[in-house]
């Protein structure tokens, strides 16, 4: 059966650094079934710079046996606020995954599926595809959809809160304890406590010599 690898690029969001600087980011959206990937079901937010970097990142590790296709083209007067242009940006990144993930040799690339399956940085990625990190590339795609992490210790802990979660799944699934909950325990305990104060109370009175105060 021929495997299937839909991908879009949707959701065009403006982020604002600081008072004066802005970007446009884009939702990455992944469906597969494809043995390639082990999360079946992702989405990640990337800016058009990220997807320079992996453009560059695919043509160096492939060491040029691929010819990787073009990038929408860079426009000096390309507006945050001009939904046309925004719009063919969007298409040509779409139209630019599509074609990346139809070649066995990019798809065996760690730094594709940390870019299309993780919430990392490029340079997180980078460290992450060469073994300087403790934590693997498949445990950062499992950590995908949680919050985003900055440092190693992060994401160990996001991954221990979804220890339980199902690799296939979308990431959605995997929640931190409700607040609820955490409140029912707390109550729980301090229920408990009060009772055992009580019962020892009762025989405090009971084992003491009558007419004692």
């Amino acid at each position: 059966m021929q495997q299937v690898i839909s991908v879009w690029v949707r959701d065009p969001r403006i982020q604002k650094n600081d008072f004066w600087h802005a970007y446009i980011d884009y939702e990455i959206t992944l469906h597969t079934d494809s043995v390639f990937f082990t999360k079946k079901i992702s989405s990640v937010r990337r800016r058009f710079s990220e997807f320079v970097w992996l453009r560059q990142k695919l043509q160096s590790n492939s060491m040029l046996m691929v010819q990787l296709p073009e990038l929408p083209p860079k426009n000096p007067f390309f507006s945050l606020n001009n939904a046309k242009q925004v719009t063919e940006r969007m298409k040509g990144l779409q139209t630019f995954l599509e074609q990346i993930l139809q070649s066995p040799l990019l798809l065996s690339d760690s730094c594709l599926h940390l870019f299309l399956q993780s919430q990392l940085s490029v340079s997180k990625i980078e460290a992450c595809a060469a073994g300087r990190t403790h934590y693997s590339v498949a445990q950062a795609v499992q950590s995908c959809g949680l919050r985003r992490f900055h440092s190693e210790e992060d994401l160990q802990k996001d991954l221990s809160m979804c220890s339980t979660c199902d690799s296939d799944s979308d990431s959605s699934e995997c929640r931190y304890p409700e607040p609820e909950m955490k409140d029912l325990g707390i109550n729980k305990t301090e229920r408990r406590a009060s009772l055992d104060l009580i019962v020892t109370r009762k025989e405090d009175t009971l084992s003491s010599p009558s007419g004692s105060t």
